[in-house]
């Protein structure tokens, strides 16, 4: 099924090829858990601070547990700083 990965920051260089600074649309398995697609791209778990799914915010602890759809948009964040 075919999807969105969004990464920011640091995590930018995990992206594969495209045309889009942050987003590329990928192909994955039917059922694709999410923590499953953050390993796929070598993205640990202290790198994975901040992840949404469809805008939505996604905990650390349900990320094992939450089943990726059609059409989904994964965003991800680093540990960011600032003032």
């Amino acid at each position: 099924m075919k999807m969105y990965i969004e990464f920011y920051a640091s995590l930018m260089k995990y992206l594969p090829p495209g045309k889009s600074r942050f987003r590329r649309e990928i192909d994955v398995d039917e059922s694709q858990i999410l923590s499953r697609l953050i390993q796929r791209f070598q993205i640990t778990e202290e790198e994975a601070h901040i992840v949404l799914v469809n805008g939505h915010f996604i905990y650390r602890e349900n990320r094992d547990q939450h089943n990726l759809q059609a059409g989904d948009v994964v965003s991800i964040w680093p540990p960011v700083a600032g003032g």
